[in-house]
C-alpha cells in the first residue's frame, strides 16, 4: 500500500514539473530575449552607477580673464581713491584684473614719454593735455575712442571739451576736468603774523617783509617752483597787456615785454616774498606738498591746479587752517590766466584690451559706483553724469570746488597746447633752465629772457 502512495506522489511531482517546463513554451524565444534585455538593463544600471555625475555646461558668456595696466600720477589722496576705484570695478566685473601704475609727478612725463615712444605703455593712462600733441600729434599714441562709443558714454560730455582732445581726426582722450592755477594760503601761519592773508599784489609784498620780522626768515608768504614762476608770469604779463602768451603758433610778447615779466619774478625773490630755487631744493623734498617748510606752515601759500589742491591741504600738519585765494587784481587791467582741460584718460594703441580698457575709463567717469569713489580728486567733473553724483551724494570737496569756480569765473585767456611740452617744461627744459639760472644769479634778466625766446620759439617751429 505504501508503495502505491509512494508512486502516485512521484507520478503527481513528474506531472507538475512538465507543466511547470511545459508552461509558455511556444514563446520560449521571445522569452529568452526578454531575459537578454533584462540581464542588459541591469549591466547598464550598473556602469552608470559608477559613472562621474555629467557636469552641467558652462554658460556661453563666461568672460575669459583679461588684466590691464592702468597708470596715473598724483598725490596720496589720488592714489587712495583710485586704487579704492579699481577694487570696486574688479568686483563689478569679476574676469578684469587692473594693474596700478602710479606715483608723483617728479621724472613722471620723461619716463611715459618713453613708454609712448617705445610701445610699452600701460593699456589706460592718465594723460595731460598736451601729450596728445607732444607724443600723438600723429594719432598713433592713443586709440580713437570714438570707436568705443558704445562703451564709453561720449553723451556726457559737450562737444567743446572731446574737441580739445581731437586730433589726426581722432578723439584720443576722455577730458576729466578743467583746471587753472589759483593761490591757496593756510591762514594759520598769516595769522600767526598778525595779517590777512592778500588779496592784492602790494599786500603780497607787505606780506613778505612782515614774514621775515614777525616770524623769521625760514618764513615765506608763498613758495613757488621753477614752473610755478613760469605760469605766474604768464598770469602777470596776460593782466598787464591783455594779450595771451602764444596764439596761432607764434609767440605774441617782445623781449622787452618777457623782461618785465622777468622782473616781477624776481621781485617776489628779492622782497623775500618766495624763497629762492636754491633753497627749496635745498630742503630735500621730491615735491612741494612733501616738504616739511609746507608741512609745518613755514612755505604759507602755493598758486596751485585747482585739481591738486587736496594733496596740499591734506599734507599739512594738525590744526592749520587751508584756504582759497583770489586772484590779484592789482596786476593788471586784464584778467590774466587760463582754463585747460586738467587731465585726460587715453588708451594707448598697443593694447590688446581696448573694450576692457574703455570699460575702466566709462567706470571712473560716468558710472555712479565709480564716481562716486572718485569725486573731486581729478578736478571737477565735466561728465554730465559725474557731476550730478556728486553735486547729489555731496561728494565734491568743497575747498576742489570753490577754486574752479573762481577760475572759471575769471581767466579768459587760451592755452597753447606747446606750452607745456616736454622740451620746455620738463625738469631740464627750457622753463626749468631760465627761471632757475635767474634766481641762482646765472643769468641776467636779459639773457634769461633770451633763453626762453629762443627756446620757445624753438618748440613753436617743429
Amino acid at each position: 500500500m505504501m508503495k502505491r502512495i509512494t508512486a502516485l506522489l512521484f507520478a503527481l511531482i513528474m506531472v507538475l514539473s512538465l507543466a511547470a517546463c511545459g508552461k509558455g513554451k511556444p514563446d520560449a524565444e521571445t522569452g529568452a530575449e526578454k531575459n537578454q534585455e533584462t540581464s542588459n538593463e541591469d549591466n547598464t544600471k550598473k556602469e552608470n552607477d559608477t559613472k562621474e555625475p555629467v557636469k552641467a555646461e558652462e554658460p556661453s558668456d563666461k568672460k575669459e580673464p583679461v588684466t590691464i595696466k592702468f597708470s596715473w600720477w598724483g598725490g596720496d589722496t589720488r592714489h587712495d581713491a583710485t586704487l579704492n576705484a579699481i577694487k570696486k570695478f574688479e568686483e563689478t566685473y569679476d574676469w578684469i584684473t587692473v594693474e596700478p601704475q602710479y606715483g608723483a609727478w617728479s621724472g613722471w612725463e620723461e619716463s611715459m614719454a618713453t613708454a609712448f615712444a617705445t610701445g610699452t605703455a600701460p593699456d589706460v593712462n592718465q594723460i595731460n593735455w598736451n601729450w596728445i600733441t607732444s607724443f600723438s600729434s600723429d594719432g598713433k599714441a592713443f586709440k580713437d575712442l570714438k570707436q568705443y562709443s558704445d562703451t564709453i558714454q561720449l553723451d556726457n560730455f559737450g562737444q567743446s571739451f572731446l574737441d580739445q582732445c581731437t586730433l589726426a581726426g581722432k578723439l584720443q582722450a576722455i577730458p576729466v576736468s578743467l583746471t587753472g592755477r589759483i593761490f591757496y594760503w593756510n591762514k594759520t601761519t598769516f595769522d600767526k603774523a598778525g595779517i590777512s592773508t592778500p588779496t592784492t599784489l602790494e599786500e603780497l609784498y607787505a606780506a613778505g617783509e612782515t614774514f621775515k620780522t614777525k616770524l623769521g626768515d625760514d618764513y615765506y608768504p608763498i613758495a613757488l617752483g621753477e614752473y610755478d614762476r613760469m605760469i605766474l608770469m604768464v598770469y602777470y604779463l596776460e593782466s598787464v597787456y591783455g594779450k595771451a602768451w602764444v596764439e596761432d603758433n607764434q609767440m605774441q610778447y617782445t623781449k622787452e615785454e618777457i623782461q618785465k615779466g622777468l622782473e616781477f619774478i624776481q621781485s617776489l625773490e628779492d622782497r623775500h616774498v618766495t624763497p629762492s630755487i636754491q633753497t627749496i631744493l635745498g630742503d630735500g623734498a621730491e615735491s612741494l606738498d612733501k616738504n616739511p617748510k609746507w608741512m609745518e606752515g613755514k612755505y604759507a601759500g602755493i598758486f596751485e591746479w585747482d585739481s591738486s589742491a587736496s594733496k596740499f591741504m591734506s599734507a599739512l600738519n594738525e590744526g592749520q587752517e587751508f584756504i582759497v585765494g583770489q586772484y590779484l587784481p592789482d596786476m593788471g587791467k586784464y584778467q590774466g590766466g587760463y582754463a585747460k582741460v586738467s587731465l585726460a584718460f587715453a588708451i594707448s594703441e598697443t593694447t590688446e584690451h581696448p573694450e576692457e580698457a574703455a570699460m575702466l575709463i566709462n567706470f571712473l567717469v560716468n558710472e555712479d559706483a565709480g564716481v562716486e569713489i572718485m569725486a573731486s580728486e581729478r578736478g571737477i567733473p565735466l561728465s554730465k553724469n559725474g557731476l550730478k553724483v556728486c553735486l547729489d551724494k555731496g561728494l565734491l570737496d568743497p575747498t576742489v570746488a570753490e577754486a574752479n569756480g573762481k577760475v572759471l569765473s575769471w581767466v579768459q585767456f587760451p592755452l597753447d597746447p606747446k606750452f607745456e611740452s616736454a622740451e620746455l617744461k620738463s625738469s631740464d627744459g627750457i622753463y626749468y633752465d631760465a627761471m632757475a639760472g635767474l634766481s641762482y644769479g646765472d643769468y641776467t634778466i636779459e639773457e634769461a629772457a633770451d633763453v626762453l625766446i629762443d627756446g620757445i620759439n624753438g618748440v613753436l617751429a617743429k
